[in-house]
Parts: C-alpha cells; structure tokens; sequence
C-alpha cells in the first residue's frame, strides 16, 4: 500500500507536457553533427562551437583537432564544409542568405591545412554552391546565374558563362520547379580528373512569372517576381554542358530531339571523360540513362525503365557506379518494390541483389573489395529501418543476406571509407536518438551519444503512450498510432484529434523518437492519432501509386474511413473529432472535413493546395498527369468545389510569402467559402514563406487554441 501511494505521489508530480516545453526544445534528441569519413578509412570528423575536430573510428577518441575559428576568425560561423580530394583544403561557407527551400548564397572560405591559411574564396560578391575540385587546386561557384572559376593558387577568377540573366538563363544552379522537387541546389559537377566541369543550362524565358509582394514595415510593398511552371504549363528548356578547363571550349551535351523533358541528375561514371545524364519526359513515365562522351557530347542510351503509372522521384540513390568501371548497381521497382540490381556498363541487367515484399530505402556502402554491399531497408517492418548486407556479386545471395541491427526502432548508417567500421544514429518511440560506432560485421566499439541527460529528464515529464494500430479500411489495413495519457482511461470517451501529412511516398507513421506539437493536447484532455493511408510510402508500387490521375481521392477516403474506425472504439467520442495537415496535409484536411463532414467536426488547415492547377509541373503531374488531359481528376479533389459542404469549424492559415504554394490557393478557398455563405476562421502572415519562419509559434498556438473551442 506504501508503494501504490509513492508511485501515485510520483506520477502526480510529474510535469504534463505542454507546446512551451515542446518548442523550447525539452524533448530534442541530439546526434552528431557534420559526419565526415576520412580517406584512411581510420579516422571521421564532425563539427561543433566553430571547430573541426577529427576522431579514430577504432575506439571513437579524439585524435585532434583539425580546424578552429577562434584560431583565424572568430566572428565567422560555419555549419558545413567540404575536404579536397586529398584532404589538405577545406571549403565552408558563412554569412548565408537563404533563397528558396535548399539553396543559398555565402562567403566561401578555404582552410589551407600545410599553409595553416584561411582565404577567401573571392571578394566580387557572395557566391552559391562553391565546390572545390576533386585535386583541390580550384573552386567553381555561382553568382548572378553564371558560372565561375578560381585558381587558388593564383586567385585568378574566370568567368566561365556570361549569358546568366534573372529570370532568363540560368547556369550552375537549379531554377525553382528543379530545386524544390528534384531537391539539388548546385547544377554542376566537376569531373573526377579536375579538367573539365558538367553543367547545367535553363533557359525559363518562356516560363510565366509569379510575383509575390513583401512589406517588411515599407512605405510600399516590394514585389518579388521568379519563373513558376504551373501544372500544364510550359517548362525551362534544359541543356547539360561540359566545360573544359584546357582550352576553355564548352560542349553541348546531345539529349535527344525532345525538349519538353527532365533531366534530374548527371553524375560521372568514374570512366575517363564519361558522364551519365538521367532523363524523363514529360509525364515522368519513360526514364532513360544515358552515358555522354564529354569531349564530344555524344549520347547513347545505356538503360531505360517504364511504367502505366510514373516513375518513382530520381535522386542520387538511383544509380551507384563500381570502381571496377565495369558495373553499376540500379534501385528500381521492377517486382514492384523498390530494390537493388546489378548491371554491366552496356546496360543489361546481370541480376536482382535484393528481394522480397519490402523496400530498399539506401544503400550506405559498397564493399568492393570483399563484394559486400550495404543497405538500409524495410523489411522487418514498413515502420522500421534496419542494416542489412548482402553479397552482391552473385545471384540469389539475397537469401544470404545479414542483418546487423537488432532493436527494433530506425536506425541510419554512415560507413567509412572503405566500409571497415561505420556509425550507427538509432531511436524508436520510446528511445531518443542513439549513436554508436561498429565495426562492419556489426560488433559496437562504443557509445557516441546516448542522450542519458534527455533520458533521465524524460522521468520529470508525464510522457505520452504511443500506441500503434492496424486499421482495416476499403479493403487495406493502414498503419496508425495513437498518442495516449499514462492516466488513460478506457470507460471515459476522448476528443480525437488527427494529425497526418498523407502526401506521395511520405510517412508518418513510424518507430522513431520525436514529439509534434499535437502532443500538447494530451494535456488538454485529447488524444492525437495519425494514420498513413493509400498513396504513402514504404509498402510497395501498388499501395503508393494506387492514387495516380486521383490525388486527394483515396487519401482522403482512408482518413474519413480512419475517424470513423476510431469513432467505433469505445474510449472515443465519435462526435468530437478533428484533423490537422499542413502543405499537402492542409490540402487533406480540407477535403476530409468537406467531404467527411459527417465525422469530422474541427479542421485545421496550413497552407494547403486548394487546386493542383496552382502547384508546379514536376510535382503535380507526375502523380495527376497533365490538367488539359485529366480534367475530373483535378476538379473532383479541389476542395474549392466542394466548398458548400463545410459543416464543421475550420482554421485556414497560409504565408503572404509562400514561394512554394502560393497564397493564391487560400485566397481561392476563402472567396469559395465566402460565396457559398460559410463561417470560418483565417489568418495570413505576412511576408512568412512555407514554413511560417518567426510566426511558427503564433500559429501553433492559435491552433492549439482553436481546437481547444471547438472540439
């Protein structure tokens, strides 16, 4: 009886969490920042308080201390950087000014490590992208959409482009369809020989422009004005070009006849002069590989896939070239699954390394030597990721694969050089992020960070249960969770409320440490569920693309069809539930209480698309094909149209100075609202962007209030 009272004493004096002590950060998870493998394949580095520091992978000391600002200049701040090739430079920027989502412009500095000196890059004005060459005697970089040179030696700056205009030509850096969706900010690649440089060239002069207007406490507004391909709208041309240093002639790369296409990456093969050019056209359902002579331009088409559907999103995962130059591994979904298979350099397949009902989501080295490859994937579960390797050089040595991970949670690799030892980063939903150092065959040298401090103070706190469920629904069982108080009580009837994103590919729901916002009102006497419908990510082609020329449709039946499953459990009160999304989520959120309002009573709405005719051609019509030949499938997900449904309380909120989805879709929705005569609440922040910068908090608060009112 003692110990029942102390225990009770106990948990009552437990602190319940609330959004001040989430957004101050009591419940953040630190790692390792700056992760570095060095080439001996002994020694990593990190950065931390203006500092390279290098540590030895055999027992995870310290070694030294490889660069220190207070050293040179200690009003400079870094939060990455570069080695050259033979690890004597360093390259880091400071003083970034943001642009879009990835890029930026900087003051780029080299770190002499023999000459113990610390330059500038150059003094013309802030530079993008600045990359060292892979012999460290030269940096390319971007300014004013062109591209240019230095000789670090000399300090000669060249200029290698001069046709960069705004809203014109770009050259070396992404336009803004390419950077938000293809999710690269620097356009070029220097050749692993340091002779010549692959870029690319858009030309968005014929591209319509979107002109947002900023105040920022101006007598009048600024308008800001960039090229915006709107779905069915025309595109930049792209062309790749190969610089070469000797000489300074520039070559065209051949792309074939077909302008209206996407060229989402180039890398070099590891060849002499041989670069790889990705290609898709239009609807992103034909991909082909191609190997270009970069002395000539010249192309062949090496490799190509298709699909009745769309190719998944191609990014750098896509193809792995081995040293040998002979081979390359492709990640694709022929068995519809994303795996692994090996190829020769002529382009036929010479067999599947990974198999089965699950899916690849990295591969974290290639052993080449011992012809080991290791990769992260799905297979214990969708809500997990685990190590695994494999030897790759044979058929079916899938069946003999290793797993080298053994809780069950999500963990992420960084191998060494050389694949002899690498770094495990795990958590779960209980665990806050863990990072331990491994040699390959998966025995722990040590503990990096146990985050023991948050561990410990995760015992002031009255933590949340998290409870994952299997939901069956319209023929699927969709993965969910349920946050639940350490109080509950299964005869008292809850509030629901529903966070989810739902988009493409994505997942939310997932063995991993972290706490939303949505945690808070637990406190306030709700529970918080989210549910991953048809259209996400992790369980397979058919469940992904299930939502293709439909986007909204089946989403949005899997989160009616979810609250209602809930609103069956006897703990819930059927008639007080609501949902929340942000971006694509916004735009869930408003088709659910629209097209559920029979269930949902409360929606919150940040941001959303409105009309996917108002989103960008890369995203929008790879997973709903092009409005002119889809018409009903944009109009019958456009909750604008559907607009008089609205029965329940609705928060729409959305940025003035939203680059991606443009307040031009809220703006839409309220006249839609205000036409059909319905009550609703909305707040614009101006001159805030996607993520809302400084108004974040506000807004969340707001929220948190507005279902505190209504639900």
């Amino acid at each position: 009886m003692l110990l029942i009272a102390a225990t009770t004493i106990a948990v009552a004096q437990q602190k319940q969490i609330d959004y001040e002590a989430i957004n101050r950060g009591s419940f953040y998870a630190r790692g390792v920042s700056g992760l570095r493998g060095m080439n001996d394949g002994e020694h990593y580095t990190t950065i931390g308080n203006g500092t390279i520091v290098r540590w030895r992978y055999w027992d995870g000391q310290v070694a030294d201390t490889i660069f220190k600002t207070s050293d040179y200049n200690p009003l400079i701040r870094f939060s990455n950087y570069q080695f050259s090739d033979d690890e004597s430079k360093i390259l880091f920027a400071t003083e970034r000014e943001g642009i879009y989502r990835h890029s930026s412009k900087a003051n780029f500095y080299i770190f002499d490590r023999t000459e113990k000196s610390l330059k500038p890059v150059s003094q013309k004005g802030k530079q993008q992208e600045a990359t060292l060459s892979p012999d460290g005697r030269k940096v390319a970089f971007v300014r004013d959409n062109n591209l240019f040179m230095v000789d670090l030696a000399s300090g000669t700056e060249k200029q290698i482009t001069g046709d960069g205009r705004k809203n014109e030509v770009i050259n070396g850096i992404p336009d803004w369809v390419y950077e938000e969706e293809y999710g690269f900010s620097r356009a070029f690649e220097w050749s692993p020989s340091s002779d010549a440089i692959a870029f690319y060239r858009f030309d968005e002069s014929r591209v319509k422009e979107y002109s947002m207007n900023t105040f920022n406490g101006n007598l009048y507004p600024v308008n800001f004005d960039f090229k915006y391909p709107k779905a069915g709208e025309k595109n930049s041309i792209v062309q790749i070009k190969v610089y070469r240093l000797e000489g300074g002639k520039t070559v065209n790369v051949d792309l074939g006849t077909e302008l209206d296409q996407y060229i989402p990456r180039i890398q070099w093969t590891g060849i002499k002069d041989e670069l790889a050019v990705h290609r898709l056209n239009r609807l992103q359902n034909r991909y082909s590989l191609l190997f270009v002579n970069a002395n000539t331009g010249a192309s062949t088409v090496i490799y190509n896939e298709s699909s009745p559907r769309y190719i998944e999103r191609i990014d750098d995962s896509k193809l792995t070239f081995l040293p040998d130059g002979k081979r390359f591994i492709v990640q694709n979904e022929n068995d519809g699954w994303m795996h692994l298979y090996l190829y020769d350099h002529k382009g036929k397949m010479l067999h599947q390394i990974t198999k089965g009902e699950w899916e690849v989501t990295s591969i974290d080295g290639v052993d080449f030597k011992n012809g080991k490859l290791y990769y992260t994937s799905t297979e214990t579960s969708p809500l997990r990721r685990d190590l695994f390797v494999v030897d790759f050089t044979k058929p079916n040595s899938f069946r003999s694969r290793k797993c080298l991970t053994n809780r069950d949670g999500t963990y992420s690799t960084a191998m060494s050089k050389g694949q002899k030892y690498y770094i495990n980063t795990f958590s779960n939903s209980t665990t806050p992020t863990r990072v331990t150092l491994h040699t390959s065959n998966g025995s722990m040298i040590r503990v990096l960070e146990d985050n023991a401090r948050l561990s410990e103070s995760l015992r002031e706190w009255d933590m949340p249960v998290k409870e994952f469920v299997k939901i069956p629904v319209n023929g699927v069982v969709l993965n969910g969770y349920i946050l639940k108080p350490k109080n509950f009580d299964p005869a008292k009837k809850y509030p629901l409320f529903m966070t989810q994103y739902s988009g493409p590919g994505s997942q939310n729901v997932a063995d991993r440490w972290g706490m939303g916002w949505e945690a808070a009102l637990l406190k306030e006497g709700y529970l918080v569920a989210c549910v991953d419908g048809r259209g996400t990510g992790f369980r397979g082609e058919d469940f992904r693309k299930c939502t293709y020329r439909e986007l909204g449709k089946y989403e949005t039946e899997d989160q009616i069809a979810a609250a209602k499953w809930f609103a069956e459990q006897s703990y819930i009160d059927g008639k007080r539930i609501g949902i929340y999304g942000w971006s694509f989520g916004g735009f869930m959120a408003l088709n659910c209480i629209l097209k559920g309002a029979d269930i949902f009573a409360v929606a919150v709405s940040v941001a959303p698309v409105t009309n996917w005719r108002y989103y960008d051609t890369i995203y929008t019509e790879v997973y709903n094909g092009l409005p002119q030949d889809n018409p009903q499938g944009y109009d019958n997900n456009s909750p604008i149209n559907f607009a008089d449904k609205l029965r329940g309380k609705l928060l729409l909120a959305h940025g003035s100075a939203d680059d991606n989805v443009h307040i031009q879709n809220s703006y839409e929705m309220v006249e839609a609202f205000v036409q059909a005569g319905k009550d609703f609440e909305w707040v614009i922040y101006p001159d805030k962007d996607h993520g809302m910068g400084s108004s974040h908090n506000h807004l969340i608060r707001k929220a948190i209030d507005f279902v505190k009112r209504n639900l």
